[in-house]
């Protein structure tokens, strides 16, 4: 039996949008607006989705969640499978951060550099990791070049934002080059500045040849479009308000009813409320991120400035600051944010972006803000993500903890997450991000003390010592 919906079609909000939510505390919300952010103001009408949930119902997969993730294993389904999985949204379609991001498609996944991974698991494994988040990058991009999404190709630029940190991006560089085969290249000052950006920080960058810039929102309609087209649903305002196990299956409440699913995946990001279910609490550490995009730039002002190239770029602090010219012609930036949902309002962080972006360009020091808004973003406690069945013995699965590196790689956890609710074997269900859960943290119910301490110790490691 099918769910029960109202007439199809793209559903306006049915409550205003909460700027000072937050995972931690709050409830998920039921049908609110999006974001105030550039990408949901110009991308276009949202597709049509299947309105809410409207009385009880059976599917074989529930997925939880409808940004990249959650839609990608959607598409996936339904193209590889044929299942047509039913796709359960609180609020709007690609209400969470895959409508607030940078939109930055990196060769990566999580919190850890490649040199990071060699320390931990050893080279072996991870030549395999590489080859498997390389595998993910390329299918993203075959998926990116199904959709009109302003994509801007040309790599990914790591800027030095202190002379110590040159040391680094060398050392990074060559491990890329001589383990894992990339053409990872340093730039001077001179480099940077005459080919790319006069950023008045940097002192060197290294270029990453893998790197594309898309407009992340119409990039997710896309695939919320084709994911449809070939028969899953997606239904918005309906929040799972509580759910069980019953006779092999899960029933999940909604506001409208209940839809009874012999298979559940969450792929709800930073947006993972507490108390949905032991295997999901306190696994991420929900942190906000904040961006401003600018007035469109006249020519006169981006040579000023020195933007000569729409590559992204990132600096090496780690509270870092990711900025890029847009094809329209604004500058974004973004960086942290507030600790909490109840201070994500406070003036102060948007003059911690306004001042980031002054003192990279000075020539933009006063320039108009077109926007401006936060998001959160699924850190895992280990900095890795993880795309598993927690419980073998249950058949609830989940992909989290992309640590601000989600836009591409979102794409391939989807298509695993799908592959793994179906039971496919073949796929390298051995490598760390998917033979173990997330880990869990014995000060998880403290992590915001402990996160405002450590965002002070990284500003003075960034800024001072």
């Amino acid at each position: 039996m099918d769910v029960q919906t109202s007439v199809a079609g793209a559903r306006p909000p049915s409550s205003p949008y909460d700027p000072d939510y937050d995972p931690l505390v709050s409830r998920p919300g039921r049908g609110q607006d999006y974001a105030p952010t550039y990408w949901v103001a110009t991308a276009g009408p949202p597709p049509e989705d299947d309105g809410p949930v409207e009385g009880d119902a059976d599917a074989d997969v529930v997925i939880v969640g409808s940004g990249f993730t959650g839609l990608s294993a959607a598409l996936t389904l339904a193209r590889d499978f044929g299942v047509r999985a039913t796709v359960l949204e609180a609020n709007r379609a690609v209400w969470g951060c895959t409508s607030r991001n940078g939109g930055q498609g990196q060769n990566a996944s999580g919190r850890l550099y490649r040199s990071q991974w060699i320390q931990r698991w050893g080279v072996d494994t991870a030549r395999r990791l590489d080859a498997e988040i390389r595998d993910g990058f390329e299918y993203w991009k075959s998926l990116v070049a199904q959709f009109d999404c302003d994509a801007q190709p040309g790599g990914h630029l790591y800027t030095a934002h202190r002379e110590k940190k040159m040391g680094f991006l060398r050392s990074e560089a060559r491990v890329m080059r001589e383990v894992f085969g990339y053409d990872t290249r340093i730039l001077s000052k001179d480099e940077l500045r005459e080919r790319y950006v006069d950023d008045h920080e940097a002192v060197g960058a290294m270029l990453e040849p893998d790197g594309v810039g898309v407009h992340p929102l119409k990039l997710a309609f896309g695939y919320m479009r084709q994911a449809r087209a070939l028969g899953a649903s997606l239904h918005p305002a309906s929040p799972v308000l509580g759910w069980r196990r019953e006779n092999g299956a899960y029933l999940l409440r909604t506001p409208g009813g209940t839809v009874r699913a012999r298979k559940v995946a969450f792929a709800t990001g930073g947006y993972t409320a507490q108390g949905i279910d032991p295997l999901l609490d306190n696994r991420i550490m929900p942190v906000l991120s904040n961006s401003m995009v600018t007035r469109v730039l006249s020519a006169e002002e981006r040579e000023r400035a020195g933007l000569k190239s729409t590559v992204f770029i990132t600096d090496t602090r780690t509270l870092r600051f990711y900025y890029r010219l847009l094809p329209d012609g604004r500058m974004q930036i973004g960086s942290r944010s507030a600790l909490r949902g109840a201070d994500a309002r406070n003036p102060r962080h948007l003059a911690l972006l306004r001042e980031g972006l002054a003192r990279k360009f000075p020539a933009l020091r006063d320039v108009e803000v077109a926007y401006s808004w936060w998001g959160w973003v699924d850190v895992s406690h280990d900095m890795m993500p993880r795309i598993s069945q927690p419980d073998p013995d249950q058949p609830l699965y989940y992909a989290f903890g992309y640590g601000g590196n989600g836009v591409s790689f979102s794409a391939q956890a989807g298509r695993r997450l799908a592959q793994r609710i179906m039971g496919q074997d073949g796929a390298p269900w051995d490598l760390p991000i998917y033979d173990t859960p997330l880990p869990g943290h014995v000060f998880a119910p403290f992590r915001r003390i402990g996160q405002g301490l450590l965002y002070r110790w990284y500003y003075l490691r960034d800024e001072v010592l």
